[in-house]
């Protein structure tokens, strides 16, 4: 079992996606996600595979919730910094969003 303290290493945070691009070079259906997480974190890039439930021009400052502790990831041609969360419904992943607007970088807790 995982303990408080093994969830407290994780650095979760809001941010706002600004910037979508499909993600032709991925070996699943995938975009590229820019996000601003604010002053203290700035500007990070994702790769989500979100494309069941989710076109380009509704993600557009949408805030979501994503990791953004863990390592840089390698896929394909892009640097994954961040891990956006999201649950998955049984027609595809459904983003994790606060239901009210909140400060950029806002941390989960």
């Amino acid at each position: 079992m995982a303990e408080f303290k093994d969830f407290m290493k994780l650095d979760i945070r809001v941010g706002k996606i600004t910037r979508v691009e499909k993600f032709e070079k991925a070996m699943d259906p995938a975009y590229k996600l820019w996000l601003d997480f604010g002053e203290e974190i700035g500007e990070k890039k994702s790769s989500a595979q979100i494309t069941d439930l989710y076109i380009p021009e509704d993600l557009i400052e949408k805030q979501v919730l994503a990791v953004v502790n863990f390592p840089p990831k390698q896929i394909a041609d892009f640097m994954s910094e961040v891990l956006v969360l999201g649950v998955y419904g049984k027609n595809g992943v459904v983003l994790i969003e606060p239901d009210k607007e909140v400060e950029l970088g806002s941390r989960l807790g």
